[in-house]
């Protein structure tokens, strides 16, 4: 008894440990990005930053303007979860009230597999197909733009939907299968007035999950999405966040303003994705 309070006093202590480690990860990310940013900071507002619909670091007439590519990040990203979400449900329900048990393992492994496929694969997938696919068929100039980015995204984001997703039907599944068998109630009328009413934290978590994967994306994006920066739209080229810190950082002059943008667009990237996740976590309490 007294080894393993020991052990579970270790155990705490150890996991105690590690959330402050990711803690003090994330503030320092915060200060360091903070750090690089107030150089600019001191010649322009974050709100004209914030605002400004120009992005011109270089040259004579300097423009600091990321609202095209703040934009342009919550649109692929929303528009990968709108494409994503009902297919990462319909999946979660298949493979965790439909099928049997030995072919839902097979299948969430598959599943699985997908999250570590490498993102430049699927943008590499991307620019060969669909965005030939898309510049065939709606017969536009080019392929690339934010519909074939939030296609890919979606896709990239489905595993992290549908293995939280699948895991809360199972869970709810499991505690309402067996008394609905003996009242004669069909597999289907349980998914929809039981299993998905009770899923609907798991969803959101899995939906908050998907939208972070999908904001924080780079290579995939970058690929498909045409990396213009101007306002998105859904058949038109566009930037993200990413893609521009990507894109430009190699290239901006150490200690200019172009520079120092570069890492305000990043604070204000991790700032967006913290609102999120206030926003969703509210939203959580309250369902």
């Amino acid at each position: 008894m007294v080894l393993y309070k020991a052990i579970d006093k270790i155990f705490r202590a150890l996991i105690k440990g590690i959330t402050s480690l990711v803690f003090m990860i994330l503030l320092f990310i915060i200060i360091f990005l903070s750090k690089e940013s107030m150089v600019l900071l001191k010649e322009i507002s974050i709100m004209d930053f914030i605002l400004g619909h120009e992005w011109n670091p270089v040259g004579e007439s300097i423009s600091l303007g990321i609202s095209p590519m703040i934009l342009g990040t919550l649109y692929v990203s929303f528009l990968s979860i709108i494409i994503g979400l009902p297919v990462g449900v319909g999946v979660s329900i298949f493979i965790s009230i439909i099928v049997k048990k030995s072919t839902r393992e097979k299948i969430k492994a598959l599943i699985d597999l997908m999250a570590g496929i490498p993102s430049v694969v699927y943008g590499f997938v991307g620019l060969l197909w669909l965005v030939k696919f898309i510049e065939e068929n709606f017969k536009i100039g080019s392929g690339e733009c934010i519909l074939a980015g939030g296609i890919v995204l979606s896709i990239m984001a489905l595993p992290y939907i549908i293995s939280t997703c699948s895991e809360t039907m199972t869970k709810v599944f499991e505690k309402y299968s067996i008394h609905s068998r003996a009242l004669g109630v069909s597999k289907y009328y349980m998914i929809r007035n039981l299993i998905l009413p009770g899923s609907k934290k798991g969803i959101l978590v899995g939906t908050l999950l998907g939208v972070s994967r999908s904001i924080g994306e780079t290579m995939a994006v970058m690929m498909v999405i045409g990396n213009s920066p101007m306002y998105p739209s859904l058949l038109k080229k566009g930037e993200t966040i990413p893609g521009l810190i990507a894109l430009e950082m190699s290239s901006a002059t150490l200690g200019s303003y172009h520079y120092h943008s570069l890492y305000l667009a990043g604070l204000v990237l991790i700032l967006i994705l913290m609102l999120i996740n206030i926003i969703f976590y509210f939203i959580r309490k309250f369902i």
